[in-house]
């Protein structure tokens, strides 16, 4: 495939609140998620799979006693790691499952119950006796255990970064500023859960894979690049669709041990299909989470509030199977402006399931912890939040060096604050008292790196009546990228939106790099755009029907010589009461620097779910690990707060007119996750206003403003 630099794109689709191509679909319920995939898909005769996981936290099986299990009506088989096919490569430690006796964490999956139905499947996994030999474990992060110091924090960031003398800085500062934060775990929790049927053929037909997964994935030839080696195909051999998914928000970014259960299981039915969907309670302990984060601040200023040094040192965990190192200190490294600058990244090395991303990996924890900074900050120095943030804007990145590509937070802040009527708000904490409800608005800033991932293709071929079937393995993991592609090449080959014939996520169309890190639309809406444009320039604007053109995309030489971000503001009113500490956000305002946004409508659906996402990480998420067992005790949405409809009041998604000329073509940014960056931070600083009460650490839950 050719790569090809694109040009600008005229907007004339770009821009127009287009509704969802899917909407219809999924609204009558004729929208095909990985496990209702049937006879249409191929799949018949399916086998249904149930997880056995390991109940200890650290150990060796010492037995698995399948006999009762394969005695009970319906079961056909008990895969465990006696009997399950070896892989070709065992070196991912989470995906590394029914190989041996070892147990790294609680959760592992240690057995596959297959059955001719789901009932019996379950019953027949509950059946399954294993006995451990249980050794000693560790699964508490603790500011004494952190001391692992790794290589990079994800993607491939430095782990420190040093500039300028902090310690100098601090002892002449006027002000110091020195306290932690703290984040809790979450889990992902998409509506749909991780789920897939596998089919393996030892001979296929012509045209046919050896295995052919229907998986609820963020990324198809994610799936494909690391489960091939592993079970010794070629990538060709392999085939991942995933047409309609119902959520990720990250866990879904990359494979999990599920995954190879089923893949592994369905080696061994002589070509029969596994269907595997994983119980919500699962999840929470096999399926990725967010780690809980501990963040060690201090900030050096001059009266004025003018910062003179930056220190951020952040204490997390990994798992001993796999390391994930997350990136909570990158945002402190670019946000603001001071001479001296130190950040650090720790890791609590346990036994337990293997941390992932989600939705705004780093930034959301790490923007959560400095922007609860500012705010103490400014209140040391007697300033108001908004114009403390405002005098300490960088010029330049101060990470880099490098100009920005447009960084217009300032004005996003003056909007916001005209919005939220902040110049009309008491200066001082707990001031209004309206009935039995203190009222305080907080405001935090929000970051989020714009980034155009490299390996993205795609395919346009002309069809009659001028129309085209426009390709790429793109996946819509409920944010509306399928329409949004749409419009991108509607107006790339300046035909009309009905003209175009999308196909999306399926392995084998021209690959492309997974939906995630807000770099979706920009990745694959360039390589759309490349195509569209090279085709025009082979074949011209009517051709004649059949012909074709598939193209790569060139990588973006901006993001080499300019610091490319999004940037916003957020602004939150809490209501917390006098007698019970109960807290509410009747209103919460974000105002956001996006560069053009191509698709008004999903456009706000995507920035209000942020919203609701940073609003359910600084009132409700909580997961809890008991160190006893290393057992996540929240395992379902009872238990597992997350914001309701009754929560999710007064929202408001603003953004400012602009486009980007440096992102991609279009001059669009990416804007999946920085709705969710700062929320929690503005509702913290919220409460701090209405109480006078400084609560440093997330969820805030009512307790913390009683006596």
């Amino acid at each position: 495939m050719t790569e090809v630099r694109t040009q600008p794109v005229t907007p004339r689709s770009i821009g127009t609140p287009v509704p969802r191509h899917d909407g219809p679909e999924k609204v009558t319920g004729r929208a095909t998620y990985a496990v209702d995939h049937g006879a249409a898909s191929g799949i018949h005769d399916p086998l249904q799979a149930w997880l056995v996981l390991a109940t200890v936290a650290r150990g060796r099986i010492r037995s698995v006693d399948a006999a009762d299990a394969l005695a009970h009506p319906g079961v056909v088989s008990v895969l465990d790691h006696t009997n399950a096919p070896r892989l070709a490569d065992a070196e991912n430690g989470e995906l590394r499952i029914l190989q041996d006796d070892a147990v790294g964490y609680r959760g592992q999956i240690v057995a596959v119950v297959l059955a001719e139905t789901s009932e019996a499947a379950r019953e027949g996994a509950a059946l399954v006796r294993v006995s451990y030999s249980v050794e000693p474990h560790e699964a508490e992060l603790r500011e004494d255990n952190a001391t692992y110091r790794p290589e990079v924090v994800n993607p491939s960031m430095p782990t420190d970064t040093e500039d300028g003398d902090v310690e100098a800085a601090l002892a002449e500062a006027d002000v110091v500023v020195e306290e932690t934060y703290r984040t809790a775990y979450e889990a992902n929790n998409p509506l749909e859960p991780h789920a897939l049927v596998a089919r393996w053929l030892d001979q296929p037909p012509p045209g046919e894979a050896v295995l052919t997964l229907h998986d609820s994935t963020q990324g198809v030839h994610g799936v494909v690049a690391a489960l091939a080696p592993m079970l010794g195909l070629e990538p060709e051999q392999v085939r991942v669709l995933a047409p309609y998914v119902g959520g990720g928000f990250g866990s879904k970014g990359e494979p999990h041990s599920h995954e190879v259960a089923a893949a592994l299981a369905a080696r061994t039915t002589g070509g029969r299909p596994v269907r595997l969907a994983v119980t919500r309670q699962q999840m929470f302990g096999m399926t990725g989470y967010r780690t809980a984060t501990i963040s060690k601040f201090r900030l050096g200023a001059r009266a004025d509030g003018t910062l003179t040094a930056i220190e951020h040192r952040v204490l997390e965990q990994t798992s001993t199977v796999r390391e994930f190192a997350e990136q909570t200190a990158s945002p402190t490294r670019m946000m603001y402006a001071a001479s001296a600058r130190r950040t650090s990244h720790r890791l609590a090395r346990l036994d337990v399931t293997v941390p992932s991303w989600m939705r705004a990996p780093g930034e959301m924890p790490g923007m959560f912890a400095q922007e609860m900074a500012m705010e103490d900050l400014a209140v040391a120095c007697g300033i108001d939040p908004v114009e403390l943030r405002v005098r300490n804007e960088p010029a330049i990145d101060p990470e880099t060096g490098n100009p920005w590509n447009s960084r217009r937070l300032v004005e996003c802040l003056e909007r916001g604050a005209e919005l939220i009527g902040w110049s009309a708000l008491p200066a001082e904490p707990r001031a209004t008292l309206d009935g039995d409800w203190w009222v305080g608005t907080g405001v935090a800033s929000a970051a989020y790196p714009t980034s155009q991932m490299p390996g993205n293709s795609a395919r346009i071929r002309s069809l009659p009546d001028g129309r085209y079937a426009v390709a790429v393995a793109a996946v819509d993991i409920g944010t509306g990228a399928r329409t949004v592609l749409a419009q991108i090449a509607a107006d790339a080959l300046g035909c009309p939106l009905e003209a175009i014939e999308l196909e999306i996520a399926d392995s084998r169309l021209p690959p492309a790099t997974v939906a995630g890190g807000s770099s979706g639309t920009s990745s694959w809406g360039t390589a759309v755009v490349a195509a569209a444009q090279q085709f025009c320039a082979d074949h011209g604007s009517s051709p004649d029907p059949g012909l074709e053109t598939t193209v790569s995309a060139a990588d973006n030489p901006n993001q080499e010589t300019h610091a490319m971000y999004a940037f916003g503001a957020v602004f939150a009113e809490a209501r917390v009461h006098r007698l019970t500490g109960e807290v509410r956000v009747p209103r919460l305002v974000g105002v956001y620097s996006l560069g053009r946004v191509i698709n008004p409508a999903t456009a706000r659906s995507q920035l209000l779910g942020g919203l609701t996402m940073g609003l359910g990480a600084a009132l409700h998420e909580e997961a809890w690990r008991d160190p006893r067992t290393g057992h996540f005790v929240t395992q379902d949405l009872a238990t597992y707060h997350v914001p309701t409809h009754a929560d999710v009041t007064g929202f408001e998604a603003h953004w400012l007119d602009e486009e980007d000329p440096l992102a991609n073509p279009m001059g669009a940014r990416g804007i999946g996750e920085i709705g969710i960056v700062g929320t929690a931070a503005a509702v913290a600083n919220a409460t701090y206003h209405a109480t006078g009460v400084r609560v440093r650490e997330i969820p805030i839950t009512a307790d913390r403003f009683l006596d």
